[in-house]
Order: structure tokens, then sequence, then C-alpha cells
């Protein structure tokens, strides 16, 4: 077993985590959980670009104790890190075929009722309209409407720059994951509150210093966090009657999603509205609305229709 993981730029783990970022636009928290699950594998192995099948059949062991799902997330990181090696002709089989294989089934989102987003949306907007309303209501009611109704992610949403809000277009410029960039429509109702909160920010007066951000944090040049976002809804949720516990900022993008589906959208204008690369990381909304497919088939079909 090697004494330690190699680090220069010859290190095979290296030149393949620079493929990701190069070719597929990686970012670097995802480079960086290639990086721990490879070096996991090195630990057991020693020469992981060398391991033979039969050494690679000995994570089974090493990791018996580990998860369903971080297993499975171990073993596809190797796979695509033993396909590279083979494609760049560093060495000359795949051993991947002596991984283990769990079964695991990947989790269905939470997805709160379209009554529960009402709730939330009504409450925030009496708090948001309320006479002498603070800035941070006003500021909440944007949030929510931007989350349920672009299905933003938390970090997209909170890192937004004033420019990314064009003055006409009911469009938002989005940097996602990977430094991808897509556009995504901001809903009429969404639009009105984004009107509404960039009354009282304030954009027309210069900014001290730091980067603009259109949901600056309080007393600093960056911007809202993420956690703070998080706690904002849990708030809300109790205000609303609704359980904090079901409530996050995934949930209303999972929120999102879901009832687009339920309304008749295109999975691939979901898949472009959410940026995911791959359309399998959308099919999973397809569990929400199983009896509107099954309608579908039969209303549209030549065979459903001649049935009737």
């Amino acid at each position: 077993m090697a004494d330690g993981p190699e680090t220069g730029p010859d290190d095979p783990v290296a030149r393949f985590l620079a493929m990701l970022a190069a070719e597929r636009g990686a970012a670097a928290n995802t480079l960086a959980a290639y990086r721990r699950d490879l070096e996991a594998a090195r630990a057991v192995l020693g020469d992981l670009a060398g391991a033979d099948e039969a050494a690679v059949g000995r994570l089974a062991a090493a990791w018996s104790d580990l998860a369903a799902s971080s297993l499975a997330r171990r073993c596809s990181a190797l796979r695509q890190f033993y396909g590279f090696l083979v494609d760049e002709g560093m060495r000359d089989g795949d051993p991947s075929a002596a991984l283990p294989r769990p079964r695991t089934r990947r989790p269905l989102p939470r997805v709160l009722s379209r009554d529960d987003v009402e709730r939330m949306l009504l409450r925030a907007e009496d708090e948001a309209s309320a006479a002498g309303a603070p800035r941070e209501a006003i500021r909440l009611l944007t949030l929510l409407e931007l989350l349920y109704g672009s299905g933003l992610r938390a970090s997209e949403l909170v890192s937004l720059p004033i420019a990314a809000v064009p003055r006409d277009a009911p469009f938002l410029h989005v940097t996602g994951k990977g430094g991808q960039q897509r556009m995504v429509p901001v809903s009429t109702r969404a639009r009105a509150a984004l009107t509404r909160w960039l009354a009282v920010r304030g954009v027309g007066k210069a900014a001290a210093k730091g980067p603009r951000f259109l949901f600056p944090s309080s007393g600093a040049a960056g911007h809202l966090t993420r956690v703070r976002l998080f706690q904002l809804l849990r708030g809300l949720a109790v205000r609303a009657g609704i359980d904090p516990a079901q409530v996050s900022p995934h949930v209303l993008r999972h929120a999102f999603a879901t009832h687009l589906l339920e309304g008749g959208a295109d999975l691939r204008v979901l898949q472009t509205l959410l940026g995911h690369a791959d359309i399998a990381t959308t099919q999973i909304y397809t569990h929400v609305d199983s009896a509107r497919l099954v309608e579908l088939v039969n209303a549209r079909h030549p065979l459903g229709r001649a049935g009737r």
C-alpha cells in the first residue's frame, strides 16, 4: 500500500479532476466530493490507478459499514475514474466490474402541497402589505416568490447580482452549478414582488463598496446566506401554521417542479428551467403525477381513443 496520496499534476486523480473541471464544468464542491471518494479508495488500495479486479473487490469488505447511498456514490466515482484512465490510455482494462453493487433507491423529494404553499404566500403577502411593514418582510415575500415561482436553488437565489435582473424582460440571468448560465422566467407575481423589493432596497444608490447583490447581507458587502434564508422560511412556516420541518428552500424548488409537471409542463422544458445537466435528474418528478400521465396516454394515444 502506498505511503500517501500523490499530489502532483501527473497524479491520475488530479488529471481526472482536471478533466471534470474542464470538460464538464464541475463545480468546486463537486470536485472536492470526487476527490474525497477517490482518496478513500486509495487509502484501501494504495495504487488506485493500477489496481486489478482482485484488489478492487476488497472494497466491498472495507466499506461494508457505509450507508447504501454513500457506497453507491463512491462506486460511481470509481467507475468514472477507471473509464477515464482507459479512455486516456493510462491502463488497459477496467476493473470496475469488481466494485460492490449496492441496492439503493433514490429518495423521492419532499413536496409541499399547493394549499401549504398558498398559505405561506398569503402570510408573506399580509406581512409585506401591513402598514409600516419592515423592508425584511418585502424581502421575504420576494425570496419566496422567486423560490416557488422560478425554481431557483438556494445558492443561486441568495447570490443573484443586481445585474441579473433586466429592466424590461421578465427573465433572470442565473449562474448555476459548474458556472452554467441560464435564463429563468419570472412570474407576474414574482415580478411585482421584485419591483417592490427593488424600490425599498434602493437600487439607484451607489453601493459604498463590494459587490451589489440583489439580496445583500446586513452590515456587510456580501449577500444573504443560505443558512439565513433557511431560517427565514422556517419562521414564516411557523407563522403560517405549517410544520417548519417540512419547509426548506429545496422543498420549494421541488414544489415548483412538481406543480409545473402536474399542470402539463414538458419534462425537457422543466429540465431547462431547473438547470439540470441530465434529464435523469429531472425524471424523479414524474412520480408525483402518475395518474395524470395514465390519463394523458388514454386520452391522446390512438389505441386509447380506439378503446373508447
